[in-house]
């Protein structure tokens, strides 16, 4: 009898999970990019449906990295593409070799006096794992594993409809023609 008793709690519990995983899921199928919101290093919380009907270039960033003199790329791509309703969206993180260790007050000052930069950044998030920023969750659901940064300036490229178009590597200069290539297809 006992046994039986163990069979079924255990068959309870798998059913259990398996259902709160699927409810899980399901959420975040329903939640659209628009639906996310995120945190600016100047302190405005901003709700991403303010940039519905644009394309989005998120980039997850870091000042330590040997890959930063691209905050000076991003800088030039912002400047020629966001009258073309391109928005770059930088998105620091400290969890690719420990190359954004500063504070938020430490980041934004770092962009604006090295780089120039005025396109939006955000605060700094995780971009892996479980306790990623839900954009980044929602990305990976959306397009796959491809949309999780394995370093940083990984780069996704939203579509003006808010669905993940393509993904691009570390390396893949923000003004390279691959880039270029795929933001002309969008805009």
């Amino acid at each position: 009898m006992k046994k039986k008793n163990n069979y079924f709690l255990i068959t309870l519990f798998l059913i259990t999970n398996f259902l709160i995983f699927n409810t899980i899921v399901k959420a975040m199928d329903n939640k659209t990019i628009y639906d996310l919101e995120l945190e600016l290093l100047t302190g405005e919380k901003i709700k991403l449906n303010k940039y519905e009907g644009k394309a989005i270039l998120l980039v997850n960033v870091a000042s330590n990295c040997g890959f930063t003199k691209q905050y000076s790329d991003l800088q030039n791509l912002w400047e020629k593409y966001r009258d073309k309703n391109l928005v770059v969206l930088g998105v620091p993180s400290n969890q690719f070799g420990g190359q954004e260790p500063g504070s938020n007050a430490d980041i934004k000052n770092f962009c604006e006096t090295n780089f120039n930069i005025n396109f939006p950044i955000t605060l700094k998030y995780d971009v892996k794992g479980e306790n990623a920023h839900d954009i980044y969750k929602w990305a990976k659901n959306d397009y796959g594993k491809s949309a999780v940064p394995k370093w940083n300036f990984h780069k996704i490229l939203i579509d003006k409809n808010g669905k993940v178009h393509d993904t691009f590597a570390s390396f893949t200069n923000p003004l390279s023609q691959k880039i270029i290539k795929e933001l002309d297809k969008i805009l």
